[in-house]
């Protein structure tokens, strides 16, 4: 946490643990979350400021509040929620990130359509580069509405977001996704992505769209993320039973 002190505000930093613990089932739905006592005292700021990671929680759906008992965590069976990306490098491969543009632009038709605005309506643009210790993974544009950008000034800076764009701008606007509907395809490489992936020309790259859209359907963010070939980036397991084609 510390190497987010002074770039995100602290109930930010709060409300964000307090959400990682609640995503990895530490804090099981209906488990009691540390009160506003408790959260000042630990993390060492103001009463008020513990409140407003509380009702941060509560806004995204995350926690809610019992009359004189306490606040705890909701239940959440009715949304379907990614606690991480489904597509992508496992966790044992730590990326670092480049953040290559990010600013205001008009909305392409593709985007805007996603994103369910009028036609050319802007949005904030975010191009991002993820590498490894073997080079570059996989190139990612998101985009936002731009009526999020006077909230969610980091997500159109020049550095990358710490703790990611999409955790921080849910805590910013107080909305969280709910659902994200994802779409793969496969084409050739543009000239861009083969030179920041070094691929030779020309070269098939995996392209995956996602849509993260909150409780009541409106979208949140698009995103992009274009894969090289020749590394794995699906991991899935399921009982052998549910594979119909598996012993044919």
């Amino acid at each position: 946490m510390a190497g987010i002190d002074g770039v995100v505000p602290k109930y930010l930093q709060i409300s964000g643990h307090l959400r990682d613990l609640i995503e990895r089932g530490e804090l099981a739905p209906g488990a009691e979350v540390p009160s506003e006592r408790e959260l000042a005292v630990r993390w060492k700021v103001a009463r008020p400021t513990a409140a407003k990671a509380l009702n941060t929680l509560r806004q995204q759906g995350f926690v809610t509040s019992r009359r004189g008992s306490g606040t705890y965590v909701a239940e959440r069976s009715a949304l379907m929620r990614e606690s991480a990306p489904r597509y992508g490098p496992s966790a044992s491969q730590p990326d670092s990130v480049t953040v290559l543009g990010a600013e205001m632009v008009e909305g392409p038709q593709e985007v805007t359509e996603s994103l369910g605005l009028p036609t050319a309506s802007p949005v904030i643009s975010v191009k991002l580069l993820y590498e490894n210790g073997s080079g570059a993974v996989r190139l990612v544009a998101c985009w936002y509405p731009g009526e999020f950008a006077a909230a969610a000034t980091l997500v159109h800076g020049t550095v990358p977001v710490p703790g990611g764009v999409v955790r921080y701008l849910e805590a910013v606007i107080g909305r969280a996704a709910a659902v994200v509907r994802e779409s793969v395809g496969a084409r050739l490489a543009t000239d861009d992505e083969r030179r920041r992936l070094a691929l030779p020309h020309p070269a098939a790259v995996l392209v995956v769209h996602r849509i993260g859209l909150d409780v009541r359907g409106v979208a949140l963010e698009y995103r992009q993320s274009v894969h090289p070939p020749g590394r794995p980036i699906m991991e899935h397991e399921y009982p052998a039973r549910s594979a119909t084609d598996f012993r044919r």
